[in-house]
């Protein structure tokens, strides 16, 4: 996304890394895959792990030690479980370990202007997380609203003390934008954190997405955009043995 594919990084390395949610989130994802890029997001020292939620428990127990949480999904990808069930999805999740809940609103209610439904199904998984010390991403797949479900939903988030509201699974057929970045964090209160995802490939749309006020970006090719920002800042090369 930016004009400037070499432009040096603007940031510490640190501050860069500990932006990235390193997404595990494939279907066909496996056991020595989960293992593999656990390892490698624990050697590049990004935010998360955002893992299907089976592997909850292994991501945990990998990444024990570090300042590397385990996150993973609620309701995903589409948002149409039923409260109770996303509730349970969280309760299991935080017991297996994780530490961050990126959970998907309803979108027929959001669609349909049902409010009090909305608010009371992100209540209640907030309520699950905050009260087993974790946080918690709201997720609004941006591609299929408007401009005014998008700012009611910040509103929302805000007055529940949610963590983060986020643009996209990366799932459907539109992911993060530049608009909608800055739309979000304009209308978040300034305590709620944003969160782009979905096509966020490389360090530069990372780096946009960070300069229109998104303080965590979920991506699948981390490697790849911390390979780069480390090149630019000429540090070394982290080595291929976290994959062991």
């Amino acid at each position: 996304m930016s004009d400037t594919p070499t432009s040096p990084c603007p940031d510490d390395y640190a501050s860069i890394a500990g932006s990235i949610d390193h997404a595990l989130l494939d279907p066909t994802l496996c056991a020595a895959d989960l293992r593999a890029g656990c390892r490698l997001a624990r050697a590049y020292g990004v935010a998360s792990v955002c893992i299907v939620p089976w592997g909850v428990g292994l991501c945990a127990s990998i990444l024990a030690g570090s300042s590397v949480r385990a996150s993973t999904t609620i309701g995903f990808p589409h948002g149409a479980n039923t409260t109770s069930t996303k509730v349970a999805e969280a309760v299991r999740a935080i017991d297996d370990g994780a530490r961050e809940l990126d959970m998907v609103v309803n979108l027929s209610w959001v669609l349909d202007g049902n409010w009090d439904a909305v608010r009371d199904d992100i209540a209640a998984v907030t309520d699950v997380a905050h009260a087993g010390r974790g946080w918690v991403k709201v997720i609004f797949e941006n591609c299929f609203l408007e401009q005014s479900q998008k700012i009611r939903l910040c509103g929302i988030c805000g007055d529940l003390g949610v963590d983060w509201v986020k643009t996209s699974t990366g799932f459907a057929p539109g992911g993060a934008t530049e608009a909608d970045v800055a739309l979000m964090r304009r209308h978040a209160p300034a305590s709620v954190g944003v969160k782009a995802a979905g096509g966020i490939r490389d360090l530069d749309t990372l780096l946009r997405y960070r300069s229109l006020g998104a303080n965590r970006c979920g991506a699948s090719r981390t490697a790849e955009i911390l390979d780069e920002a480390r090149r630019r800042l000429a540090l070394p090369a982290v080595r291929d043995h976290i994959c062991r």
